[in-house]
């Protein structure tokens, strides 16, 4: 009896997860779709990119039974098949192309999309986190918006470069161009104004230079092609918050479709810790917004503003259940150590390298709680100090992960302990380490005080 290979002894003795499982090797012009070998004569296909042929696509699967299906996340082309696909009614399950490698030296798409339909088959792909429909639209409509923002900001720049080659340095006495002060005289200078007098007249009470230095630093030398891209520049600057205030009116109306479908808040809204200082933020209530849909205050955790639980939201929407845990939660971010093992020895702990946005914005919130008189704060300072800034803010980060997933999954409220019981409860713990140091090497521990008493 001959005896049988020993790949397809293997594969007989996988089990079969989904039976009916397709696989879609996704392209930019067209794509490579694979079903089970018994279900149709021609079991692997090639579809256009086309809307027309995408629906021919979805009708086949459809006709040949298949009910979940699983893709590559290929640039931005797998979007378009993954929402029709989802309308369908299909299971569709967005794989990192890191996780679905074939044999090195065979790849070609119909070899691509095999593969990744015997992988999905047998259960050995994992999907990437997808969120439902309307949080996907105010994901989309948030990170648009940050985009405007970078597009705004880049003709800032463009302002002072012109200002500059007049010689013209508002951006050296002002704090900010685009303040009150700032844009009083740039539309005045667009509008035909020379007069250093007349324009540092638009002063603004608030701000910090007096008006004779304000006149100074206008006095220049106003050519027309430097007044021209001053003039254009800031005609860009106004269009793209014009856009920005059209995205934060879509962003509203985002936000009300969601709370409609939340349950409403058993508490009322309580006051704000901190006044919102984010100029960028939308111009609503965003924090009213956002206490609807979750039925807590977020802001209440140090570090996290209403724009930012904002984007955290859209980047990690509303179900933490979809992380069983919230050390899944923080593995996820990547914001956990790691755990390179080998021969029973640990190589490596360092947190993975990561894209993931909501990482970035906990990051960039521990920075700013590492000024701050709070726990968290303390909490920074005392890492950094002992193992450097860039480990501090990742731990710090974790610890706001923490709090972020505890307060939306399980209702929890954040209360800040405070500097000083931070520091007391850390010298406590220290204490307590040396006694039982101490101990351990037949040493008993005393205070200066009672050995002062004992001596004399």
């Amino acid at each position: 009896m001959a005896r049988q290979p020993s790949s397809r002894r293997r594969r007989s003795q996988l089990q079969v997860v989904h039976p009916d499982a397709a696989a879609i090797d996704i392209g930019a012009r067209f794509h490579v779709v694979a079903i089970p070998p018994d279900r149709d004569p021609e079991p692997v296909r090639r579809f256009d990119s086309f809307t027309h042929d995408l629906q021919r696509l979805a009708d086949w699967l459809v006709q040949q039974g298949i009910t979940t299906v699983a893709m590559e996340s290929t640039g931005i082309y797998w979007i378009p098949v993954f929402e029709l696909l989802e309308e369908r009614g299909l299971a569709v399950i967005l794989a990192n192309a890191r996780d679905v490698k074939n044999v090195p030296g065979r790849k070609t798409d119909v070899n691509d999309a095999q593969w990744l339909q015997r992988l999905h088959a047998y259960g050995l792909l994992r999907g990437s986190f997808r969120p439902t429909q309307e949080l996907a639209s105010l994901r989309a409509l948030v990170r648009h918006r940050e985009r405007l923002l970078a597009y705004a900001a880049s003709h800032i720049q463009h302002m002072q470069k012109a200002l500059m080659e007049m010689n013209l340095q508002l951006h050296h006495v002002v704090t900010d161009i685009t303040g009150k002060t700032g844009m009083r005289i740039l539309r005045a200078i667009v509008a035909g104004q020379r007069d250093p007098a007349v324009l540092a007249s638009y002063r603004d009470c608030r701000c910090k230079s007096s008006e004779e230095t304000i006149r100074q630093a206008l006095v220049g030398h106003y050519r027309e092609e430097h007044v021209l891209a001053l003039r254009q520049s800031l005609a860009l600057y106004d269009t793209y918050h014009a856009h920005i205030a059209d995205c934060d009116r879509h962003i509203e109306s985002a936000l009300t479709v969601l709370a409609a479908k939340a349950a409403l808040p058993l508490t009322p809204l309580p006051p704000a810790r901190h006044a919102e200082a984010n100029r960028n933020a939308p111009t609503f209530d965003l924090r009213e917004r956002l206490f609807k849909v979750l039925s807590t205050d977020l802001t209440q955790i140090h570090g996290l503003g209403p724009y930012l639980v904002l984007k955290l939201i859209a980047e990690c929407g509303i179900d933490m259940a979809r992380w069983p845990t919230a050390k899944h939660f923080t593995s996820w971010l990547a914001l956990s150590p790691g755990n390179k093992i080998s021969g029973g020895k640990l190589l490596s702990s360092r947190t993975r390298r990561t894209k993931n946005r909501a990482a970035a914005l906990l990051r960039l919130a521990a920075n700013i709680i590492g000024r701050t008189q709070t726990a968290l704060g303390a909490f920074y300072r005392r890492l950094a100090s002992r193992i450097g800034k860039a480990k501090a803010v990742t731990a710090t980060a974790r610890k706001l992960a923490l709090l972020f997933y505890n307060t939306l999954r399980y209702g929890w409220t954040y209360q800040d302990p405070g500097v000083d019981y931070y520091e007391a409860r850390y010298r406590q713990r220290l204490v307590s380490h040396l006694h039982r140091r101490a101990k351990s090497l037949g040493y008993e521990l005393a205070p200066v005080q009672a050995l002062g008493q004992r001596v004399s």
